[in-house]
């Protein structure tokens, strides 16, 4: 492999100028086709094969009145008033007639004739039906909405909304993370690097990928459902991982360039030998990422499938766009800072990493970590495992009302529901019974419902047909486990509830909806894990050659993730971060673990094989496994805790966003990052290596004569390289036949 990439580096670095215009053309046609495309996110989640799904597919089918979108308008009088006062009782009823003329509104109820005000008298429901559903509810539409309530705000009263579409409902695109990623990207690759050109491609190109990407996924959005999220995931891993893989290769690049090659030789040798790394990284990720595919889930398909596509961009990237640019900056690569303090300080540290690594700060932690190998080894699982037992505790569940902030309106409106009528009302179950014809079947139906302990109200919405629609009202909240046991309940006594009438009840609306996800989310959750680190597990055998890297990477990763997971249950979960971040305590969204494991798991695997694969590099020389180790960790201690910090900041920085969902993805991957490259790459990796020593790269007689092996380490390359410089007596060769 080492081969090809250094022939595919060499043609990107002589046709320089035709590989950056393909590149910009490739960016200009993803933006026309986006522009063009008109598509837009949105948070529809859907699985098929589930009851609920079911039930909306029906009602679509049977009664289309009820299977669009719907908003809850809540109307609430200031504190000690009653929404029936003259004035606010006309201030509402003006605002829900202009309600009804609204586009895309199929119906809205009168609070007051439906009798959905609370007992307090405070407060007033009105239910707003789409002919749409919620991914194809116009944003003119809920501004419409707004509009049409402004007779009961001018009367004084509190408008709020909630529902499965409401004014809001979508995320905002904010670049303040993205742009303070870059800034501090930057910083860290200024310091690294001590050069503010080298410092500077790898975030150029990393841009350049992400904004192909993302106008790619904005085009795809305009034919097919992609949840906001997955933009958001995208755009970190295509940042970080471009960031990342340029990196790799550049620091290669800088330390060739400073041994005394000549620039084209230097930037084909550095993606020939690092490149090849950064193939099997990149792989890694996207084969965990791809996974997420056999969850069966859409939106995480999608999700996946996005983020695998802007790490697939990303390597690209790395392997022809930067070996082009470091054609284009020639030696200013190696034009150095000068701070008026410590001139030539930047320099001379780059040059002791080229020429003197044993020298580094990298080489004398992988020293101390051989010498105290055991204790460093038992200190960093006991870290680990403390803070993974949280994660014990998880309950998982999807955003609603209660998760957001109060400054948005379903948070508010989620509130005063809660306040005035009780936790139920801000999640309703749908229930469908096929078969009630009559008005007494639906009586006996109807009956049976109230019947159950756990139901605060129900009511008939709807009698079309063969079909009749009850609206049921749990006694707990949406998030509530009790709520998802009484949609268990009702699923269990379908026959009782049904009684004499021959019906089929089934179960369905957003609560239950959510509910079935999660409940997919969990039993998925295991086959994932297996498909996907048995894929790498494969990979990783192949890449190194010995069943030995890849078992402990899969354990140091499971370690690192369940001590994440556990730090998102203490701080989201329990509230330990409250007044800090600024959010309320709540479940674990159910799709993140899932996530987790496939991003945290590539990711992992990046800087296995970064730290590895210099590991083996060093072992080929001599055969000395202890020293190998202190010599590997140290060359890849700086790039890799460049890279590790960068992808750490730039998960920090989605942190400011307003949005639970994106916040708590953001710190999850921060603290994955952090622990899985400090605590278990840098550190127990190494510490499991000096203990193992050689036999850590055993593997059969016939693995090797039936395996190919793809030289990761590029030591085939630099064989062929030191023989031709040997028989041609200079630097600048070409080591390839």
């Amino acid at each position: 492999m080492s081969t090809y990439l250094f022939r595919l580096a060499r043609f990107a670095f002589r046709r320089r100028r035709l590989v950056l215009a393909i590149w910009v053309l490739a960016a200009i046609g993803a933006i026309v086709a986006g522009v063009a495309s008109g598509g837009k996110t949105n948070d529809n989640f859907t699985i098929p094969g589930t009851e609920s799904q079911n039930v909306a597919n029906l009602l679509k089918q049977e009664v289309p009145a009820l299977s669009g979108a719907q908003t809850q308008v809540v109307f609430a009088a200031p504190a000690g008033g009653r929404i029936s006062a003259a004035s606010y009782m006309s201030g509402v009823e003006a605002s829900v007639a202009k309600l009804k003329t609204v586009p895309q509104v199929v119906s809205v109820s009168d609070p007051f004739a439906s009798h959905a005000i609370s007992p307090d008298g405070r407060v007033a429901l009105s239910q707003v039906q789409y002919s749409a559903v919620a991914a194809d509810v116009l944003d003119s539409t809920l501004d419409a909405l707004t509009a049409a309530t402004a007779p009961a705000r001018s009367a004084g009263v509190q408008v709020e909304y909630s529902g499965s579409v409401y004014p809001g409902w979508r995320i905002a695109t904010s670049e303040t993370p993205e742009l303070i990623g870059l800034i501090l990207a930057f910083i860290i690759l200024s310091i690294t690097f001590g050069a503010l050109v080298i410092a500077g491609l790898p975030i150029l190109t990393a841009i350049i990928g992400v904004i192909t990407t993302l106008m790619c996924v904005t085009a795809i959005a305009s034919v097919v459902n992609i949840a906001s999220a997955s933009t958001t995931v995208a755009i970190m891993l295509g940042l970080s991982c471009g960031i990342d893989y340029g990196l790799f290769i550049l620091m290669r690049h800088r330390n060739n360039l400073l041994s005394g090659m000549a620039v084209a030789d230097a930037a084909a040798l550095a993606a020939g030998t690092s490149g090849s790394s950064v193939v099997f990284a990149a792989l890694t990720v996207i084969i965990a990422l791809c996974g997420l595919s056999v969850v069966g889930i859409p939106f995480l398909t999608v999700m996946g499938l996005s983020a695998a596509g802007s790490v697939f961009i990303a390597l690209l990237i790395a392997l022809t766009l930067i070996p082009a640019m470091l054609g284009f900056a020639g030696m200013k690569v190696a034009k150095f800072i000068n701070t008026p303090l410590r001139r030539g300080h930047h320099e001379k540290v780059a040059r002791i990493g080229a020429t003197e690594p044993q020298r580094t700060f990298g080489a004398r932690w992988a020293r101390f970590v051989v010498r105290n190998r055991i204790v460093v080894l038992i200190l960093g699982v006991a870290l680990l495992v403390l803070l993974a037992i949280p994660f014990l505790s998880i309950k998982q569940g999807l955003p609603s009302g209660s998760s957001q902030p109060t400054s948005n309106t379903s948070r508010r409106a989620y509130d005063l529901t809660t306040a005035s009528f009780g936790p139920g009302f801000n999640g309703p179950l749908l229930i469908l019974a096929q078969g009630s014809s009559t008005s007494a079947d639906s009586q006996q139906i109807l009956a049976n419902l109230e019947k159950i302990p756990d139901v605060a109200t129900a009511s008939l919405t709807v009698q079309s047909g063969q079909n009749a629609v009850f609206r049921v009202i749990p006694k707990t909240g949406p998030n509530d486990q009790a709520t998802a046991d009484l949609v268990n309940r009702i699923r269990d006594d379908r026959a009782m509830i049904a009684g004499s009438t021959g019906a089929t009840v089934l179960v369905g609306g957003t609560t239950a909806s959510n509910i079935d996800v999660s409940a997919k989310l969990s039993s998925a959750l295991p086959i994932f894990l297996i498909v996907v680190v048995g894929l790498a597990f494969i990979l990783l055998t192949f890449a190194f050659r010995t069943i030995l890297v890849p078992i402990t990477s899969i354990i140091g990763f499971l370690l690192s993730v369940s001590a994440a997971l556990g730090a998102q249950v203490a701080v989201f979960q329990w509230g330990w971060g409250r007044s800090l971040l600024n959010i309320t305590p709540s479940e674990t969204i159910s799709f993140l673990p899932i996530i987790m494991l496939a991003i945290i798991f590539g990711l992992s695997s990046d800087y296995e094989v970064f730290v590895v694969s210099r590991i083996k590099e060093e072992f080929a020389k001599d055969g000395d496994a202890r020293a190998a180790v202190e010599r590997g960790t140290g060359l890849a201690a700086r790039v890799v805790t460049a890279a590790a910090l960068i992808m750490f900041f730039i998960f920090v920085a989605f942190m400011v966003n307003n949005d639970p969902t994106i916040k708590a993805i953001g710190f999850s991957f921060a603290v994955g990052v952090f622990l899985d490259a400090f605590v278990v790459r840098l550190t127990l990796i190494p510490a499991i290596m000096a203990i193992i020593r050689s036999r850590v790269w055993y593997h059969p007689v016939w693995f090797a004569k039936y395996i190919p092996d793809p030289d990761i380490e590029g030591e085939r390359l630099l064989h062929a390289r030191e023989a031709a410089v040997e028989r041609a007596g200079v630097s600048a060769v070409d080591p390839t036949p």
